[in-house]
C-alpha cells in the first residue's frame, strides 16, 4: 500500500509531513504494523483448559477468604 502525497502550490514543508502524517494515520497503516509487530501464537487446545481451570480455582479461593473476611 503506497502513499503519496504531492506538494500543493506555496505550501510549506512542515503543511507537506503535516498532510502525509494525517493520511497515514488515515489509511491505518501504523495501527496495522503495532498489531504485527508482535504476534501472539494461539494457545493449544490444552493451555486453554489449564488456563481456564487456573481462572475457577482463582476464583473459588478468592470467594473462600471474602467468606471468611480475610478480604474486604
Amino acid at each position: 500500500m503506497a502513499l503519496e502525497v504531492k506538494r500543493k502550490e506555496k505550501e510549506n514543508n512542515s503543511s507537506i509531513v503535516h498532510r502525509f502524517t494525517r493520511s497515514v494515520i488515515q489509511s491505518g497503516i501504523i495501527r496495522e504494523a503495532r498489531s504485527r509487530r508482535f504476534r501472539v501464537r494461539p494457545l493449544s487446545k490444552n493451555a486453554k483448559k489449564r488456563a481456564a481451570l487456573r481462572k475457577v480455582r482463582a476464583k473459588e479461593q478468592y470467594d473462600k477468604k471474602w467468606k471468611m473476611g480475610q478480604i474486604k
